[in-house]
């Protein structure tokens, strides 16, 4: 990320210009010469949130507590705490908990994003550009799936995107690794439609059921981030993708992917049973010890929260679940597991991951 202020509580990033870094040179297909290196861009409106999803009636409710009493106007009233269930009596206590750790942040985070003019007043009613589809990844994934993988004891675990006087006709990104390991982005043409590929990049087009080309790769990683599909009912009314059970999950070979000391990070919904799975069965099963929580909190661009920080319903912020590979039963935690909780805000993109 592009780091545009840090304080003791995190940090405001810019999200766009972290993703340009990588294109700024790129050969676009055919033989290339040093005239052919070009600069693309992302459009800075698939960037830019300019008002919130929910309207909040009340302009002070977010400093109210986050059991703040219901509008007088309204019918509809907020049950009483004996009436949560337990999942919704443990998330309550947890956003209390960091509640006032975001208040205190993003105070901070504002006032420099308006200074350097990162946040700043915008046209609500301005008409943004469509994201496009947002399901060809999967589909991409899906058709991967049908194909037979490479054996290994024949070719090599890993192809590489060829120079700029070859040819990429013979790149096949759906059965081993692909690497691009020259310090330029490279474009490709893959079933009718063109992609970019960022500079000493490697990646495998699949989902986690076929994830053994990875593992034959050889190469163990310094970081891993995990962004899960959790079920919730939210996601199975809309159909929008499929989810992953925790049983699945657990299945995952992240502890072959792990180098010694490896960092491991995983994005949860918040719910506090999947919060707490991480914490207390996912990370010990694969080796690593839970070690402090950052919170994504999100804003439009002047600003504001993307949804009421007290709504019951839907937090404007994620959490992200950091650990470390234990190097043995006995090594020494290096930071102690009730590190401070650290903010990173941004604007959120339209541009599915």
């Amino acid at each position: 990320m592009s780091v545009l202020f840090q304080s003791a509580r995190g940090w405001l990033v810019d999200q766009l210009s972290h993703a340009n870094r990588g294109f700024e040179r790129c050969i676009a297909g055919g033989t290339a010469s040093r005239e052919r290196f070009v600069r693309f861009s992302y459009k800075s409106e698939y960037f830019e949130t300019l008002k919130p999803h929910i309207v909040d009636g009340s302009p002070r409710h977010e400093h109210n507590g986050a059991r703040g009493a219901p509008g007088r106007g309204g019918r509809k009233r907020k049950r009483k705490c004996e009436e949560l269930n337990q999942g919704e009596i443990d998330a309550q206590h947890y956003h209390e908990k960091v509640r006032r750790v975001i208040l205190e942040g993003m105070e901070s985070f504002v006032e420099a994003g308006r200074s350097c003019g990162y946040l700043a007043q915008v046209d609500g009613e301005r008409r943004l550009l469509p994201a496009g589809p947002d399901d060809r990844l999967a589909e991409l994934c899906d058709t991967a799936k049908q194909l037979p993988l490479v054996d290994d004891s024949e070719e090599h675990p890993a192809q590489r995107v060829p120079s700029d006087d070859e040819s990429l006709d013979t790149l096949d990104l759906f059965t081993r690794v692909t690497e691009n390991p020259w310090p330029f982005a490279r474009e490709v043409a893959f079933l009718g439609e063109t992609y970019l590929l960022p500079p000493r990049c490697s990646f495998l087009l699949s989902d986690v059921s076929r994830l053994q080309p990875l593992l034959n790769y050889g190469k163990k990683f310094d970081a891993v981030v995990l962004d899960p599909p959790w079920e919730n009912k939210s996601v199975k009314r809309s159909n929008r993708y499929s989810s992953l059970p925790s049983s699945q999950l657990a299945r995952l070979p992240v502890a072959d992917l792990c180098a010694p000391d490896c960092v491991v990070a995983t994005w949860v919904t918040n719910r506090q049973q999947h919060r707490r799975f991480v914490r207390e069965h996912l990370y010990p099963l694969w080796g690593v010890e839970p070690q402090a929580e950052w919170l994504w909190v999100k804003v439009t661009r002047s600003g504001a929260y993307v949804f009421p920080l007290d709504s019951p319903h839907k937090k404007p912020y994620e959490v992200l679940v950091l650990g470390r590979v234990r190097r043995g039963p006995d090594a020494l935690l290096r930071y102690s597991p009730s590190a401070p909780t650290h903010l990173s805000c941004s604007a959120p993109t339209q541009l599915a991951p």
